[in-house]
């Protein structure tokens, strides 16, 4: 085996400067890498959420009851706090799992050959949004579980969750401009779903706020709202979005529409279907926890699959521009 190359004075300023480009003038990665780092940050943004409601429903929220520290002499938890206290700083502890997840995007992002902003971007963008919520997620501690605070943490997850399937899907795509591949009248309808979806998880968010799980098991605040009319706007909420689905699935097989959308709009109603039993389940059962962590899972898998159906409407073909040729490969440096 190769020995460890020597780095000079300027190779040690360069990568300083700006390690980013310093890698990526060293290591070209393959296009499945930048997929599957891709990927990687979209699976970590999906646990994140389902972690974050394992905290709220073990009644963890405050088990590290200050921030950034864990308490305000020690910065992990203590024997004395027991396992919530566990299960809080688990879960603080993961959001660096999350960074280094989306921190490995974007440098595979940059190193990529070409090189190709937009998809660097959506990188950078996803890394922004992670410290915005760090940073929302101490100030939910801090105001002791307010649960406007809670809403809006889960929202920005999910505002995560969206710019990393459009960074999955970008990977898989070229640069050129997007080709519609259906009429202006199902793009249209499409939007209606995608808005459909945004509210409907909106309310989530305040049937969570309004309900018996606060995330601890002291007094906290809840919305002044009656939570089963609440639940009863959220269900009438989820058959629209339903509906929209299997009408779009209608048009589409209408119009003879290309494979891509149809599946990804049949594999939608399936996972809304799943999502319908699993709301009705916990809802007459009275909310049992285990339950509610599948329904926040399954909100998440839904909203994946919604954008989905929304990016499968148009086609970016690469083009031989976009891929490096043997010439083009031979000329970046690299380094054993």
């Amino acid at each position: 085996m190769g020995g460890v190359p020597n780095l000079t004075r300027a190779d040690a300023a360069a990568a300083v400067r700006n390690p980013l480009a310093f890698v990526a003038a060293r290591w070209t990665p393959q296009p499945r890498t930048v997929r599957r780092a891709a990927l990687a940050a979209l699976v970590m943004s999906v646990i994140i959420v389902v972690t974050g409601g394992a905290v709220r429903l073990t009644g963890s929220g405050l088990g590290c009851p200050t921030w950034p520290k864990c308490t305000d002499d020690s910065l992990a938890t203590t024997s004395a706090m027991g396992v919530h206290g566990v299960i809080e700083f688990g879960n603080r502890m993961l959001t660096y799992v999350l960074c280094a997840a989306v921190g490995w995007a974007i440098v595979a992002a940059r190193s990529q050959k070409p090189f190709r902003r937009s998809l660097t971007r959506l990188g950078w963008a996803q890394f922004w949004i992670v410290m915005g919520n760090a940073v929302l997620g101490g100030i939910v501690v801090l105001v002791g579980l307010n649960p406007y605070t809670v809403a809006a943490h889960f929202l920005l997850s999910s505002a995560l969750i969206a710019v990393a399937t459009v960074m999955w899907q970008r990977t898989r795509e070229g640069d050129t401009a997007p080709r519609p591949l259906v009429g202006t009248a199902v793009r249209q309808l499409v939007w209606f779903l995608v808005a459909a979806s945004v509210l409907l998880i909106a309310v989530g968010t305040v049937v969570t706020g309004s309900g018996p799980h606060a995330g601890d098991s002291s007094e906290v605040e809840r919305m002044p709202l009656d939570w089963e009319t609440v639940s009863k706007l959220h269900a009438v909420l989820a058959w629209i979005v339903v509906t929209l689905t299997f009408a779009l699935w209608f048009v589409l097989k209408a119009v003879d529409a290309p494979r891509e959308p149809l599946a990804r709009t049949r594999e939608l109603f399936v996972v809304l279907l799943c999502q319908g039993v699993i709301g009705y389940v916990q809802y007459f059962t009275k909310l049992p926890e285990a339950l509610v962590a599948a329904h926040m899972l399954g909100s998440s898998v839904m909203w994946i699959w919604v954008l989905r159906v929304l990016l499968s409407l148009r086609e970016r073909p690469a083009t031989t521009a976009d891929l490096p040729g043997p010439s083009e490969a031979a000329a970046v440096p690299t380094r054993a």
